[in-house]
């Protein structure tokens, strides 16, 4: 069950990368609007073509794809992403002295 979920999900994302590569883009006839073009600057807002839907059919897929992969794939696993993790303790560093009492201010006339 788990090759096949697999083997689904890598053919969904052919899929998915194939069909938003055959899109056009909405910013493809930007260079129309210094030409005196009456389109709008992203396109015009119309029906959605065969190949949005299709995207939006094939996003879906993949995302539940995904979700099952992730649910298959986790089941064996603790609870806890940080089980395992050492607990050492890093030192902490000693804070500088404060800046209204400044350790050596008066320079040479501290040698007097």
């Amino acid at each position: 069950m788990k090759i096949l979920m697999v083997l689904v999900h890598i053919f969904v994302c052919l899929g998915l990368i194939i069909i938003v590569l055959l899109q056009k883009g909405k910013g493809a006839s930007m260079g129309a609007v210094f030409g005196g073009s009456s389109q709008t600057v992203f396109g015009s807002s119309g029906a959605t073509t065969f190949l949005s839907r299709v995207t939006t059919a094939i996003a879906i897929i993949f995302m539940l794809t995904s979700l099952g992969l992730s649910i298959f794939f986790g089941k064996g696993r603790s609870s806890s992403v940080m089980e395992g993790v050492s607990h050492t303790q890093v030192p902490v560093a000693e804070s500088p002295a404060s800046p209204a009492t400044p350790q050596n201010a008066g320079g040479a006339a501290d040698k007097q």
